[in-house]
């Protein structure tokens, strides 16, 4: 009688005809971690969503970061509208004034970032952190970036204030990115600031008393209320060198259609957001300490 015929081998499952070890294997190691550059739009993705998780269960704060530039353009700008005692080349006072809310509004929300980071440090989760492969400049960024999502979402509430007092703003949708890259990019360099100065100061008594002592010079030094032309020429040379005058200059530009330098504005708020966070990112070990 002839043999019975052998059993078929098991196919394998690799497809290049590799040992079926090769496959067990796949199961066996775990993925290689993501490292370097890699890690930076995961982190900054993670940290940005966890920033709107925070927002969706604490919405009473956007009514109240909503008051304060409320209560300029109504009263700030209302009153100088009337009087025309600042020349805003024809356009009314509270339109003139809007973007630099904008600006002014977002800035608050990003100087006293560094206070969370600190907190990070006092309940252990920033050690925690410095011990993962992440590199310090994707933790950085991934924060700075977070704070441009919150200042995002307080221009659109401004945004929608003006639109209800009256204010001649644009809806083109091209310029209105151009307005949240603008928010963005101006938030990622004062919350890079915040984060810089907590990293020499280390405390948040003295992060508070800095932050509040440099918000208003910062806001004043700024061409948010009056134009460049009728300041002193001291006060021409601070707005020159103050990254809020060109993200004004941008948010007017692209809201209003008031002339304006695009490219030198949004190429002065890529280099100082790109130079907060190396600032910042240098002195994160100092915090861990």
């Amino acid at each position: 009688m002839s043999a019975a015929p052998a059993a078929p081998q098991p196919a394998s499952a690799d497809p290049e005809g590799a040992d079926a070890g090769t496959g067990m294997d796949l199961l066996l190691l775990p993925p290689r971690p993501r490292t370097g550059w890699r890690l930076l739009p995961a982190r900054v993705g993670a940290l940005c969503a966890v920033e709107l998780q925070k927002l969706r269960h604490d919405r009473a704060e956007l009514y109240t970061r909503a008051v304060q530039p409320a209560l300029w353009l109504l009263i700030f700008g209302e009153t100088f509208t009337r009087i025309k005692a600042i020349p805003t080349e024809g356009i009314p006072y509270i339109d003139y004034l809007a973007p630099g809310i904008i600006a002014q509004s977002a800035m608050f929300i990003a100087i006293f970032y560094g206070i969370m980071i600190i907190w990070e440090r006092d309940s252990g989760i920033l050690t925690k952190l410095l011990v993962t492969p992440t590199p310090r400049s994707a933790l950085i960024t991934g924060k700075a970036f977070a704070a441009g999502v919150k200042a995002l979402i307080q221009a659109v509430v401004v945004i929608v204030i003006a639109a209800l007092l009256g204010v001649a703003l644009t809806w083109n949708p091209l310029r209105l990115l151009g307005v949240g890259a603008a928010v963005v990019l101006g938030s990622a360099f004062f919350s890079c600031l915040s984060m810089t100065i907590a990293g020499i100061v280390l405390t948040r008594d003295r992060l508070m008393g800095i932050g509040q002592a440099i918000t208003m010079p910062l806001f004043f030094g700024s061409n948010a209320l009056y134009p460049v032309s009728i300041m002193p020429g001291w006060l021409q040379a601070v707005s020159k060198a103050n990254p809020l005058s060109y993200q004004v200059d941008a948010l007017r530009g692209l809201l209003l259609g008031t002339p304006c330098h695009l490219a030198l504005d949004y190429g002065v708020l890529v280099v100082a957001a790109a130079l907060g966070i190396a600032a910042a990112s240098s002195l994160l070990g100092r915090l861990a300490r």
